[in-house]
């Protein structure tokens, strides 16, 4: 059939009752080797009592429906007869023959129900004009009236379609005594044998009180029909107990002598699922943004220290801009919760904010992760995958430990910041993005790019806005604050009364030097808190290289004499101290050799023979 042939099936077929609710896509699946047939004037088309497979919609010209020379009805261009052929394999009930040159489109039962199982849009569309022929009943009823033999072919027609029909379809009479169902019906009142049982026993106290009140309604209308949606979702109790859950609508038809009514119900509990899961999944969002609310609430960073109070004003300047940051400090200083910060305070606080942490995942992986890929571009890509920066389009990007993406990865991040874009990997398609970058790391690039581990122009293209947080140990009085934020935190989770700590666990907190920052403090206090039996928790205990059983307050270091091997100590960490401040460089301006005053060649030897190391 050619393109315009079949485009000339679907128009008309478009404009033919029996498929004017089907959709376009749907008609075309359906016209896919459909053929004309012509007959001549007289001619018969199928005899009553041949068998049915297939239905006819008139093209052109215009046939009778009878039974020897008795005429039930004639139809014209447009209209459709033999319908029922597509739900059963039933004789034909009567004759259908030609009045003049007729031209006719044959639709096959198999080639029907086939598309019927296979494409959901068709058969809801033919659902829904059987179900309007069905509220019509009554304008059939009187059309055929007259005629027994056209009667019954009208309802052998709505059987056929009623039964097919997915929804549960229940009549009953003015006494509430169910006069017909459907196959859906049955399966949802787990009763084949319904008839002339009193509808409202299916239903719930209040789903019952509703139908009724309808009806109420009904009887005071004067029109001989009424369609009505039921408000309320209706709760049927099946036979066997099952309760299900529906929405539905009410119609009347009748005469003056005699009402009946027809109840559609639809399971609409799946439905109701989904809103609860999509309902509960919401709940969740908003509490999971209230809990990263909470935990970024005035930055969620405390700080009363004049260093950490400087890098909440950088915060502040530097948030309601675009512009690419990079966090410097050491490990477990809360570069993490820095970067958030920033991104709370920014103008897409709204959007995603995305982390990856480039030391975490392996050099072979890494480009995957951050550009994503198509499927067969490596072994075990089984399917495309989007990439961290297309999840962060339009949010932030936050890229951990910067200092150890692989080499040669660095000149597609340089092309993302530059240009805003990339291509996944085994694609040549370039993805344009809108992202913010935040990057952190606790090394010094700008060495690691002397050293040939860090291309030089990345660096500068991330270190527009740098902010270095500081140690631990150089915050002061922060330490005790955030101890005791961490001690209140923990002891409401592990449900464990503490008492606030003294002046001496302050003083012991201060004077530890704390490697491992607030990570490590988070790590000893939520420890301590575990351990402990009497509600106070023993500082001593939980610092490295205390001495538990020293009772003596601390010596101030004012008083304090120090022996030989005490003052080595103090001289490593005045040296430990220097190369953090200066980021390990010895000489050269601003290297620690000038800080502490002393020849680099002197400074050298001194961190030798102290085994000072570079940490990595």
């Amino acid at each position: 059939m050619s393109k315009a042939k079949q485009e000339g099936f679907i128009k008309f077929l478009s404009k033919v009752p029996f498929f004017s609710e089907v959709k376009v896509s749907s008609l075309r699946h359906l016209c896919v080797g459909l053929k004309e047939e012509n007959y001549g004037k007289n001619q018969t088309i199928f005899k009553k009592g041949d068998e049915g497979d297939s239905m006819y919609v008139i093209v052109d010209g215009s046939v009778k429906v009878h039974e020897n020379n008795y005429i039930f009805s004639t139809m014209q261009k447009g209209e459709c007869f033999g319908e029922y052929a597509l739900i059963d394999d039933q004789k034909r009930s009567a004759a259908v023959s030609t009045l003049e040159n007729t031209t006719l489109i044959k639709i096959n039962r198999d080639r029907f129900l086939d598309i019927m199982s296979s494409d959901s849009g068709f058969s809801l569309g033919i659902l829904t004009v059987l179900i309007k022929r069905h509220r019509n009943i009554d304008t059939i009823q009187e059309n055929l009236s007259n005629s027994k033999q056209a009667l019954e072919l009208a309802n052998s027609k709505m059987k056929g379609l009623i039964e097919g029909a997915m929804d549960a379809i229940i009549m009953f009479d003015s006494n509430y005594r169910i006069v017909l169902t459907n196959p859906s019906a049955e399966k949802l009142l787990e009763n084949d044998d319904a008839l002339q049982r009193n509808v409202l026993y299916f239903f719930d106290e209040e789903s019952a009180e509703v139908i009724e009140s309808l009806i109420d309604e009904g009887l005071k209308n004067t029109a001989k029909t009424i369609n009505n949606f039921i408000p309320n979702i209706v709760k049927v109790i099946g036979s066997n107990e099952t309760e299900t859950l529906n929405e539905g609508t009410i119609s009347k038809y009748g005469n003056e002598t005699e009402t009946f009514y027809t109840l559609i119900l639809r399971n609409i509990e799946e439905r109701i699922e989904a809103e609860d899961q999509i309902s509960l999944l919401t709940k969740q969002t908003e509490y999971l943004e209230e809990e990263i609310k909470e935990l970024t609430s005035g930055y969620g960073i405390i700080a009363e220290d004049i260093k950490m109070q400087n890098v909440l004003n950088l915060v502040k300047h530097v948030a309601p801009t675009d512009a690419t940051v990079l966090v410097n400090g050491e490990t477990g200083t809360g570069k993490e919760l820095v970067s958030r910060a920033i991104h709370e305070a920014s103008q897409r606080s709204d959007k995603p904010l995305i982390r990856i942490n480039c030391g975490a995942i392996p050099a072979n992986l890494i480009e995957s992760e951050l550009f994503g890929h198509k499927k067969g571009a490596f072994t075990g890509a089984t399917a495309d995958r989007k990439g961290r920066f297309l999840l962060a389009d339009k949010g932030t990007i936050f890229l951990d430990e910067i200092g150890e993406m692989p080499i040669e990865l660095q000149p597609k991040l340089l092309r993302v910041i530059q240009e805003g874009e990339f291509d996944p990997v085994g694609s040549s398609e370039t993805i344009k993005v809108n992202v913010r970058i935040i990057a952190a790391t606790h090394r010094d690039l700008l060495q690691h790019a002397a050293d040939g581990k860090f291309r030089e122009d990345l660096y500068y293209r991330l270190n527009v806005f740098p902010i270095e947080v500081p140690a631990l140990r150089d915050r002061g009085n922060d330490i005790c604050l955030i101890a005791n934020e961490m001690i209140k935190h923990f002891a409401k989770k592990l449900n464990k009364p503490i008492n606030d700590l003294s002046e001496n666990d302050k003083s012991l907190l201060m004077s530890y030097h704390w490697p491992g920052n607030v990570r490590e403090l988070q790590n000893l206090i939520e420890r301590a808190i575990i351990v402990t039996k009497n509600g106070t928790i023993n500082i001593k205990e939980i610092i490295p290289d205390s001495k538990p059983n020293d009772s003596e307050p601390q010596e101030s270091s004012k008083d304090k004499i120090y022996t030989s091997k005490e003052l080595l100590n103090l001289e490593k960490e005045n040296i430990l101290k220097a190369l953090r401040e200066t980021r390990w460089k010895i000489s050269g301006k601003n290297g620690a050799a000038e800080l502490l005053q002393l020849p680099p060649t002197t400074l050298a030897s001194k961190i030798k023979a102290h085994n000072i190391e570079r940490p990595i």
